[in-house]
């Protein structure tokens, strides 16, 4: 059975795309294009001279750049949490230890 999809229209700098989409990420979709329009809006109002396709291809590049700080951020405060992890670890079982031999 075919997943059911609708016809949604965004709009990115002034123009109307017509987007396939299922219902249930229709929402998102509208947050993505709105940040895309925010994004290209801001590359155009610092170079405004550029052509449409260079203001995408600008646009995507920053919002790659977010995503790859944002994905190495995440990646050292995972780091961070495991070594925070490790060292309770290490400190239960020291307290452990010590708790066994008073038992003794």
């Amino acid at each position: 059975m075919a997943e059911e999809v609708d016809t949604v229209t965004i709009t990115i700098l002034g123009r109307d795309y017509q987007i396939s989409c299922p219902p249930a990420e229709e929402e998102g979709l509208r947050k993505s294009a709105k940040y895309l329009d925010k994004q290209m809006e801001g590359v155009k109002s610092r170079g405004s001279t550029l052509a449409f396709e260079k203001v995408a291809i600008m646009a995507a590049l920053n919002i790659c750049h977010e995503l790859l700080q944002k994905s190495q951020q995440a990646s050292d405060s995972e780091s961070t949490s495991l070594d925070r992890v490790r060292t309770l670890q290490e400190k239960i079982e020291v307290a452990l230890q010590a708790s066994r031999q008073i038992e003794i």
